[in-house]
């Protein structure tokens, strides 16, 4: 999807990032996260080809996860700035889930 964005700045720290949050349909035809990702933009003109690799949150027990799939609901994050810091992260199960390519014009 074509996203036109215009930013200023005096420096690049904490530099804007896209945070990807990818749902779709499971086994009975719920609607389920099925990744997460965050990539900065660059700042550098010209295009650029960014691979985002994708992750889902666990369940940290059998009991949990068994829960989860009768219900429908699976453990996702609430607030996406969990993905874009990753502070506190360390601590939560994840599960990989491929990969996202997206590509930038900067000008």
């Amino acid at each position: 999807f074509p996203i036109d964005i215009t930013f200023k700045s005096t420096n690049p720290f904490g530099w804007p990032q896209i945070v990807l949050s990818v749902y779709g349909p499971d086994f009975f035809g719920r609607d389920v996260v099925r990744g997460y990702g965050a990539v900065h933009v660059p700042f550098v003109p010209g295009r650029h080809k960014r691979t985002i690799a994708m992750f889902v949150p666990e369940s940290t027990s059998r009991l949990q996860q068994l829960t989860s799939w009768f219900t429908g609901r699976r453990p996702e994050f609430t607030d996406p700035k969990v993905v874009a810091q990753g502070e506190g992260r360390e601590v939560t199960r994840v599960r990989s889930q491929g990969f996202v390519t997206i590509c930038f014009n900067v000008m």
